[in-house]
């Protein structure tokens, strides 16, 4: 059950948006046990995000995750993330933080697993 929030100050096309989702369905099989099957996705574009002290493009995910994972998982599934979206934005990845959380209680279809 792993979700990834994308937020970022510029524009995303629908063929961009299509090509993260593609990239991260598979990063996530960086995490064991996690998969596409389960992975839910949320893009946020033109939002008024500031990092170091500017406006230039920037971009924050935020990764939750039912369960835990190891450090070297997550290191992996960082670089990943970060290379896609700067791969497909044109985000240099000094300028993107992804954050993780992991979730113990997740409902879903009325009941919690």
């Amino acid at each position: 059950m792993p979700y990834i929030s994308t937020k970022t100050n510029i524009t995303v096309s629908k063929e961009q948006e299509i090509a993260l989702k593609t990239a991260f369905g598979k990063a996530i099989e960086l995490v064991p046990g996690k998969s596409e099957r389960w992975l839910m996705l949320d893009f946020s574009d033109n939002r008024r995000l500031w990092f170091v002290g500017d406006d230039a493009p920037a971009a924050m995910l935020e990764v939750e995750i039912f369960g835990a994972a190891s450090a070297s998982a997550y290191d992996a599934l960082t670089a990943e993330l970060t290379d896609k979206v700067s791969e497909t934005l044109g985000i240099p990845a000094s300028r993107i933080y992804v954050k993780y959380e992991e979730i113990g209680n997740w409902g879903w279809n009325g009941s919690n697993f």
